[in-house]
């Protein structure tokens, strides 16, 4: 185990053993996942192999996955920054190259001064050198093209979206994995 005790963090699963998110990872502390244990909440999972924390009367093994006793129902996708980023994958619509999010900046279709609105289906992600070149001009008037239209996303494609971008394996911890990507192709060794 390489992370310390106090850095760990508990993988929280839905009733169907899927995670309640992939963007942002759910994950909550080790100290609410034991909260949570205790007051009947949740089921632990799974906890990590050798790690416990002490009570004045006991020890107790760490929860490394969670899952709710009852189902979440996914709500709406809030029209965020974030969100709209992760819709386009963090690629400029107008280029295709994948920028930090730091590096990206919104672009209206329809220019705003033109009425077009901030919403999800006039609003993509652009790198600042095409958003210069756009300016307040229609994407065919500044000789751009989108890679595709935007829309407004649900739940599961913001998720799907979120698990084909590339990932520091060292973000997660490894006895998440079952849990994460129970549904892809295994690896041919």
């Amino acid at each position: 185990m390489n992370a310390p005790v106090a850095d760990l963090q508990t993988l929280v699963l839905n009733a169907d053993m899927q995670p309640l998110s992939y963007a942002p990872l759910s994950v909550c502390s080790w100290q609410q996942a034991i909260v949570s244990v205790f007051q009947g909440r949740v089921i632990q999972v799974k906890t990590y192999d050798d790690v416990y924390v002490r009570s004045a009367t006991s020890d107790h093994e760490v929860p490394a996955v969670i899952a709710l006793k009852k189902y979440r129902k996914r709500k709406h996708v809030a029209f965020t920054r974030y969100n709209v980023f992760l819709r386009d994958e963090f690629r400029c619509q107008y280029c295709g190259n994948r920028f930090p999010a730091r590096n990206l900046t919104f672009d209206h279709v329809v220019p705003r001064s033109r009425g077009g609105k901030s919403s999800w289906t006039n609003i993509v992600a652009c790198c600042a050198a095409d958003n210069l070149r756009k300016s307040n001009k229609t994407p065919a008037q500044a000789g751009l093209r989108l890679l595709r239209k935007p829309f407004k996303p649900t739940g599961f494609q913001l998720d799907a979206a979120a698990r084909r971008l590339p990932r520091a394996q060292e973000q997660l911890q490894q006895t998440w994995m079952d849990f994460l990507y129970w549904d892809a192709e295994l690896e041919r060794r």
